[in-house]
């Protein structure tokens, strides 16, 4: 029976302490340990609590609604993002007039992303050596011509391209 107790408040501490894991605490710096070895007395970490507590609950009624934590981690979001928009335009601000040029604008454009041209690699580079030639190209690009002229006279007609799937360009 002890046995038990001792396990269901190990499960209650457990669970406990998993619940305040997911609950984002602020500690002010005067109560933030400078090292793993300074002390966070327990009246001061319930200090800190309940100060956070209270600049969530704007309404001061010791109630938390889904609203007024919405509205916070909108606020902490928005904070975030101007923080990173100040941070970018002095980057991109080289002559730190306060103003950006277009020149410096410009800095804001980044390469992107390689695309993945495997699909145009797989239907172009018939000997798969990673290298399209005009042969290679030819080969391809006609085949699908050919695919599309289905009377075989050498003129794809708008009524081919339709049937084929690609509306003619133009018309």
């Amino acid at each position: 029976m002890a046995m038990q107790m001792t396990s269901r408040r190990m499960m209650l501490v457990a669970s406990a302490w998993a619940s305040l894991a997911t609950i984002p605490l602020a500690v002010p710096a005067a109560a933030a340990p400078s090292a793993p070895s300074s002390d966070l007395p327990r009246a001061t970490f319930i200090a800190t609590m309940d100060a956070q507590f209270r600049t969530l609950d704007p309404n001061n009624d010791g109630k938390l609604t889904r609203a007024e934590i919405e509205v916070s981690e909108r606020a902490k979001t928005l904070a975030t993002a101007q923080t990173q928009n100040r941070a970018v335009f002095a980057q991109l601000d080289a002559d730190h007039n306060g103003a950006l040029s277009p020149a410096e604008f410009g800095g804001l454009i980044q390469q992107p992303p390689l695309p993945d041209v495997t699909p145009i690699m797989t239907r172009l580079d018939a000997n798969r050596d990673q290298v399209v030639t005009l042969v290679e190209y030819r080969a391809a690009t006609l085949a699908n011509f050919d695919r599309l002229d289905t009377d075989h006279d050498g003129i794809v007609t708008a009524a081919e391209m339709r049937a084929g799937g690609i509306a003619p360009a133009g018309r």
